[in-house]
């Protein structure tokens, strides 16, 4: 899975652009929001994502591979075992959301070492 940033000064309208050419090119968004103007989405075709946003003039576009992970939304203090597991490997997190299935979206600094970090805890 992919995340896509892009800047989206304009709020609604910013968004309305981005939902419509991603749409007409068939691509869903599985998670994400606008956080002061710019806008995060998970999506599966994150490089084709990208060239339909950039043609359309939207960008730049930052595309990066994500790490999704369960997280137990039922255990008081889940997010924050998870985040003491990450910084503890040394792994830089430059973001976190929710996707559609109340999933975790990590955007890290190196997807394969927090995915061992979290696999090695039992998360």
């Amino acid at each position: 899975m992919f995340d896509i940033e892009i800047p989206a000064p304009d709020g609604a309208s910013s968004l309305a652009a981005i939902g419509r050419a991603l749409g007409a090119a068939g691509i869903g968004l599985e998670g994400g929001g606008l956080w002061s103007g710019v806008a995060h989405y998970l999506v599966a075709e994150g490089a084709r994502a990208g060239e339909v946003l950039r043609e359309i003039g939207l960008g730049p576009v930052l595309v990066r591979e994500v790490l999704v992970v369960d997280l137990d939304v039922d255990a008081p203090g889940a997010l924050g075992r998870m985040m003491e597991r990450l910084a503890g490997a040394g792994v830089v997190l430059h973001g976190q959301y929710s996707d559609h299935d109340n999933r975790k979206v990590l955007l890290v600094d190196d997807v394969v070492v927090a995915h061992r970090a979290l696999e090695t805890a039992g998360s």
